[in-house]
Order: structure tokens, then sequence, then C-alpha cells
């Protein structure tokens, strides 16, 4: 009894171990996993963009612009009229496309364009480009582009470089309170437009409203003045005020000498810069210390 119920148990058991095939497709779907795996875990190298994307936030007026764009290289290559054809909408760069971001209202071509993102494009000729900005933020081809959606054309003049710009390079330049230069140059080629905003118009009703509270930005307000051709008188006037309050600030002597000069005050501006000195140098300040020493010998 004991020996065939102790057969039957073990003959029980083997009808339910797994066959040899069983076991062959579970070995085989086992390695194809590992396998997989290592595939996957190979394509996630990382290598360098061909064409590096670059993003530029440039402070400008009382906000910024901000440009994304990418930058093929030359490589050897024929760019313009060649890689880059002449009389066909470009993207301006590689792989996405171009785009502006402004946080204030700006005027391109005499047209005045709200703050917000758009994209820009151009045409490229050989001695002229056609700038565009557009509401399009997505055009890479140019079978996307849609002239309806142009905001603003503007021409400007392509000039020859006398050397060669490897990467395309889109830049900001000549920047002021008011206006700034968007440069595009490769190859031998260079151009730019410019940017203007309404900062003056919102600067000055900042300094009316803040004259007439306690705390008045005196020192602020002179250095627009002075910086953007206002009234001189007031602006000595007010960095006066300031220095009321803070006697030993070299700085504010160097700014009332720089008025002084522009007013025909040379014994003024002479006196202010030496004090701007005497602090400067007491502050361990070099640069004051030079600036003064340099505005004293144009006297």
């Amino acid at each position: 009894m004991r020996c065939g119920h102790i057969c039957k148990i073990s003959f029980s058991y083997y009808l339910h171990l797994p066959s040899k095939n069983y076991i062959m497709k579970k070995l085989v779907f086992f390695f194809s996993a590992i396998l997989a795996l290592s595939l996957v875990n190979a394509q996630t190298l990382t290598t360098p963009q061909p064409s590096p994307t670059q993003t530029v936030k440039q402070n400008f007026g009382v906000g910024f612009i901000e440009l994304s764009y990418s930058r093929p290289g030359k490589k050897g290559r024929k760019i313009m009229g060649d890689l880059v054809p002449f009389g066909k909408v470009w993207r301006t760069g590689a792989n996405g496309a171009t785009t502006l971001t402004f946080s204030e209202d700006v005027t391109i071509g005499g047209k005045e364009i709200k703050a917000g993102k758009y994209g820009l494009l151009t045409i490229p000729d050989a001695g002229k480009w056609t700038i565009i900005i557009t509401k399009d933020v997505d055009v890479n081809s140019p079978s996307m582009y849609k002239a309806e959606n142009d905001v603003v054309r503007v021409q400007a003049d392509a000039l020859n470089t006398p050397f060669s710009i490897e990467n395309f390079t889109i830049n900001f330049a000549d920047i002021t309170g008011n206006s700034c230069k968007l440069e595009l140059m490769w190859e031998n080629t260079y151009l730019q437009f410019p940017i203007t905003t309404g900062t003056d118009a919102k600067v000055m009703k900042q300094i009316d409203e803040t004259m007439n509270k306690d705390n008045k930005p005196y020192f602020s307000a002179a250095s627009y003045y002075y910086d953007n051709g206002k009234d001189l008188n007031q602006a000595l006037g007010w960095v006066n005020k300031a220095l009321e309050t803070n006697k030993d600030a070299y700085f504010m002597y160097m700014l009332k000498a720089r008025i002084h000069k522009k007013l025909g005050d040379k014994t003024a501006s002479k006196a202010a810069a030496t004090t701007c000195i005497e602090l400067a140098t007491k502050a361990k300040n070099d640069d004051y210390v030079k600036m003064a020493t340099e505005l004293i010998a144009t006297l």
C-alpha cells in the first residue's frame, strides 16, 4: 500500500513537470529580453548637436528680448546662394524655427509689434535681404510659410565682410535704452536691422510719479537725464539732492563731474572729479579713480 501510494505520487509529480519545449521557449524569451534591453541602453548615447541651439536673453528697455535659433557651421561648404538659396524663404538657422520673444511692445520697420513670441524668417539675396516677423513660431521649412501671417517685412543691405564666419550668428548690438540692432552674419555676409521701444515715455512717467513720493530716486533720475540728453540743470539738482544723504558716494560725484562738464563749468567739474578720486581711493575702487583722472585730463 505504501509503495503503491509513493509510486502514484511520483508519477503524478512527473506528469506536472514542464516539457523540454516549454523550457526552451522560456530560455529564448529570457535571453531575447536581455538582448532587447541591451539595445535600448545602447541607443541612449548622447552626442553633440551638429547645429547647436542657442538662446539669448537680452535686457532691452525696461524688459527683454529672447532669441532662440540653431547655429549651422560652414564646414567648407558654399553657403550664400547655395546651401542658403537666394530668393526663397529661409528659417534663418537650422533644425527648428527661429523665434523672438518681446516682453514689451517694440517697433520694427515703422510697425508697432505687441509683446509676445514671433517667428523670424528671411529671404536672402545677393545684395539685400528681406526680414520677416511672422505670427507663426514653428516655420522650419519654406512649405510651412504663410504670407498672410506676416507682421512686418523690412529690407536690410547685405554687406561683405573681409573675414569668414564659420557658424551662423545672430547677435544684439548697439544697445541703448530705446533701441538696439539685431545682427545676422555667416560666411562673408553681414546685415542688421533696428528694433526700438517706447522706453523713454515709460521712464519719464515713472520719474514724475516717484518724485511725488517720500523715497525719491534722485540718483537714478539724474543718471537717466544725463544719459538721454534731458535737462542737465534738473539732473544736477537731483544728484546734489542724492549727495545730501550719501556724502561718501564717489560714483555720484563722478556723475556730478560729468554733468558740470556738459554744462561747460570746468571748475565745478574738476572739483567734483577731485572729490571722486579722494573718496574712491579711500574705498579702494581703482576704476573710478581712473575715470575721474581721465575726465580731469580732458578739461
